[in-house]
């Protein structure tokens, strides 16, 4: 009767009308015969969207979070040293996880609004004449603060060293939106997860490994279990799973890796630039807002974190735009809690929808005390929606005769 709520949350996302119908099956048997027929295929097409020929992509019941862990766990060994930054909530989470695992962080502060420090991370790696340092981790887009950092720099940082480390990257609100090139990158892990990019529900965590962090893992002595790649590989490589997998899922993510190739990686990453663009305009109209990332070289094409003017509670925004306009933006995380809201743009999105996303967050900011001129934002990203999205060619069938 009110119509629909708005979801501009970064995660998880809108999920497409044909995900949710291909998903929409009974249940079934996951060791018919027929199972790995479905499987194999689905495996060697999520390559193409990690951009990895070589090395496997597992695909693991579990978050984000859990695709980390099974990162760490199966190349690496306790008391290794790695190389780490935070500058955000969850690079933030990341350094937790190594350090509980009992790894030696060589840790690098950033300030929020900032992201890897290119650096600082190649003159360590630079001094480290003995190899030390196992692994470098690098957080690809800090969602708690709309900060993208270039990956491919801190490879080149690497190969300048001529340093054998892993690279692991974590892609969770990167890969399937925006630019991410893991073999021609270097990067030895990357995780994901289903309900970003890939505008599936919460559930699925994917981990893209080379051929080089499979070598690493014949000689990882770290405990684990549930996420053993020997235990994956051995499955994976006839269709199947070491124990029962999210099949709805992966029945789901069948089809939008065929919505993400049909159009190509490029043409994915085009769009997320367009439209984050576009609510980048609309966030310099008004005043008294500001990104959290400090600038243009950080903006990230997921998510816009933004600072509410000064006396203006981000919370109050949230809470008026969801209570008042049906309308859920992201929350200021940690010490932007209060300060920042986000709006995420990642996923199944176009430039209509962006444009409710900001008409909300316009008025919501001026009911919780902003000082903005009505409709200020909202027609700066008009302008640019109108001038940057290409017109879609729509085949109409034609009418059937009486």
């Amino acid at each position: 009767m009110n119509g629909h709520s708005h979801l501009f949350i970064p995660g998880p996302t809108n999920v497409p009308e044909e995900v949710r119908r291909a998903m929409n099956i009974p249940m079934e048997d996951m060791r018919a015969p027929d199972f790995g027929d479905f499987i194999l295929p689905l495996l060697s097409d999520l390559k193409k969207v990690f951009r990895l020929t070589h090395g496997r992509v597992f695909v693991y019941p579990t978050s984000g979070t859990g695709a980390w862990e099974a990162a760490i766990s199966n190349t690496l060994n306790t008391g290794d040293r790695v190389l780490m930054s935070r500058f955000g909530q969850f690079s933030m989470l990341w350094v937790d996880m190594a350090e509980r695992l009992g790894l030696d962080v060589d840790l690098c502060e950033v300030d929020w609004g900032k992201g890897v420090p290119v650096e600082d991370y190649a003159a360590k790696l630079t001094a480290d004449k003995e190899h030390k340092i196992k692994a470098v981790f690098a957080t690809h887009n800090e969602t708690a603060t709309g900060v993208t950092s270039n990956i491919a720099a801190i490879r080149a940082a690497m190969d300048a060293a001529n340093h054998p480390a892993l690279l692991f990257v974590d892609g969770v609100s990167s890969i399937g939106s925006i630019e991410f090139e893991m073999e021609d990158w270097g990067v030895d892990l990357a995780v994901a997860g289903s309900q970003k990019g890939f505008m599936l529900p919460a559930g699925l965590g994917l981990l893209g490994v080379s051929d080089k962090a499979l070598a690493a893992h014949e000689h990882a002595k770290m405990p684990r279990c549930y996420f053993s790649f020997a235990d994956m590989i051995k499955l994976n490589d006839t269709g199947y799973f070491p124990y029962t997998p999210a099949t709805q899922l992966l029945r789901g993510l069948r089809c939008s890796l065929d919505m993400l190739l049909a159009v190509g990686m490029e043409s994915v990453w085009d769009r997320h630039h367009r439209l984050a663009s576009g609510v980048r305009a609309a966030i310099a109209e008004w005043q008294g807002c500001r990104l959290v990332a400090h600038g243009p070289e950080w903006h990230s094409d997921t998510v816009s974190a933004i600072y509410a003017p000064e006396g203006v509670d981000a919370r109050d925004v949230i809470a008026t735009a969801y209570h008042k306009y049906q309308t859920s933006l992201g929350s200021g995380l940690a010490k932007l809690a209060g300060r920042a809201f986000r709006i995420g743009h990642l996923g199944s999105l176009n430039p209509v929808m962006l444009c409710g996303a900001i008409s909300a967050a316009e008025m919501a900011l001026r009911d919780a005390g902003a000082v903005i001129e009505p409709g200020c934002g909202i027609a700066a990203a008009q302008e640019h929606f109108r001038a940057s999205t290409p017109t879609m060619q729509v085949r109409v069938a034609p009418a059937r005769a009486a």
